[in-house]
């Protein structure tokens, strides 16, 4: 890694703006998917419109972490950060406002690439720091993001109780992310990797088991986490009857759930080992996810949230601090890859449950999140054996 230093700025201060990045982004993609239900009545949109507009944000999502890649690699992922944020602030200031649905897709679509800029540089800046630091601190960087994200569900019912609007909710997530964009443009951790030969050694075959394993670990969490965080809120409030101001809760309980599992990973991974914490998480996943099937009824669904929030609040940060770990001359290059999974599973998660929505019905929906589980249980044996294979020298 550069050891090139800014600001004279210590780790730990380093670190905690980092988190307050992960902050940002939580703030943001929270306050828009509890915004989903007003958006729908206010730009006279169903389920399966919705269900397009978000395959639009996930398809640029992608893009903007592949870019993050790009200008990580030639800048340092700083910038991207800092970029991702500037962009994803002014998608969700374009979005507090009616426009045209062509103008809102293309709204929504900008702030997909800033999404995905700041999801893969975050990792990577977290990454990064936490070499620097030596220490575990992944988990409690995305319980920041976590921290926001109930708070932005908290600001969000609060404002339509009170009549504000939802767009005081995500006016304070644009604002707030474009205030740390321009702090860490020159503050963020400025360490780089190289693109080193180890990622394009054998046309990457080196670091392939380690993408591949480590990706569908982030692939079957994103899945299970798309699905709670865009659908919860509209499955409370039209397949159960809550009210609009109750409606916000199931994601609050679910991101509590998330961010208490986050501050304790630290320290219970490291003792137990990442395999068994691997895999237990995504069998708590699966259990969340198939009582909100089992049981149509407010409170055990709010309950079956919360429950899947403790698997997935565990599984990311492992997930992308293994892949860091294990391929640590090239962590820049390879959480870009493992965080392309991100988007598969958003894909599944957030747009195949609104797609099903009509023809069996949400509740039934939430079985994807289950099958996924199951399917990815056999690779999480593996994850606590990833190296990344150095290339012969000389």
């Amino acid at each position: 890694m550069d050891d090139e230093s800014a600001g004279g700025m210590s780790a730990g201060a380093r670190a905690r703006l980092i988190g307050a990045g992960y902050a940002a982004q939580g703030l943001g993609y929270a306050a828009v998917v509890t915004a989903l239900p007003t958006f729908k009545d206010r730009q006279h949109i169903d389920d399966t419109f919705v269900s397009a507009l978000l395959l639009l944000v996930v398809v640029a999502a992608a893009g903007g972490s592949i870019l993050a890649d790009q200008v990580a690699a030639r800048w340092g992922s700083r910038y991207a950060l800092a970029s991702g944020l500037f962009l994803a602030g002014a998608g969700l200031a374009g979005t507090t406002v009616w426009t045209p649905n062509a103008v809102f897709a293309v709204i929504l679509f900008a702030y997909g690439i800033g999404l995905g800029a700041v999801d893969a540089s975050l990792s990577m800046q977290g990454v990064l720091v936490q070499a620097r630091l030596g220490r575990s601190v992944m988990s409690r960087l995305f319980a920041a993001y976590t921290a926001a994200a109930i708070a932005a569900a908290l600001i969000m019912s609060g404002s339509l109780e009170s009549g504000a609007g939802a767009a005081v909710a995500v006016g304070v997530a644009a604002v707030y992310a474009v205030l740390v964009g321009l702090v860490g443009w020159r503050l963020f951790e400025p360490g780089r990797t190289r693109r080193s030969s180890v990622a394009h050694a054998e046309s990457g075959r080196s670091v392939r088991p380690i993408v591949i394993v480590c990706g569908m670990l982030i692939f079957t969490a994103f899945l299970v986490d798309s699905a709670v965080s865009t659908w919860s809120s509209v499955y409370l409030q039209d397949s159960l009857a809550a009210a609009a101001s109750v409606a916000p809760l199931g994601y609050a309980a679910y991101q509590a759930a998330v961010l208490v599992s986050r501050l304790v990973a630290d320290h219970l991974v490291p003792r137990a080992g990442r395999t068994p914490i691997a895999i237990g998480s995504l069998l708590v996943c699966g259990i969340g996810c198939g009582l909100v099937v089992a049981l149509p009824a407010i409170g055990a669904a709010v309950t079956g949230f919360a429950i899947a929030g403790i698997g997935v609040g565990v599984l990311v940060p492992l997930a992308f601090s293994a892949a860091g770990e294990a391929a640590m001359e090239s962590s820049d290059e390879v959480i870009a890859k493992v965080n392309l999974f991100n988007y598969g599973g958003a894909l599944l998660g957030a747009v195949l449950l609104g797609a099903l929505s009509e023809p069996i019905g949400l509740q039934w929906a939430f079985l994807i999140p289950v099958v996924a589980v199951v399917a990815t249980l056999p690779l999480a044996r593996r994850v606590g054996h990833l190296t990344a294979r150095e290339p012969a020298v000389g």
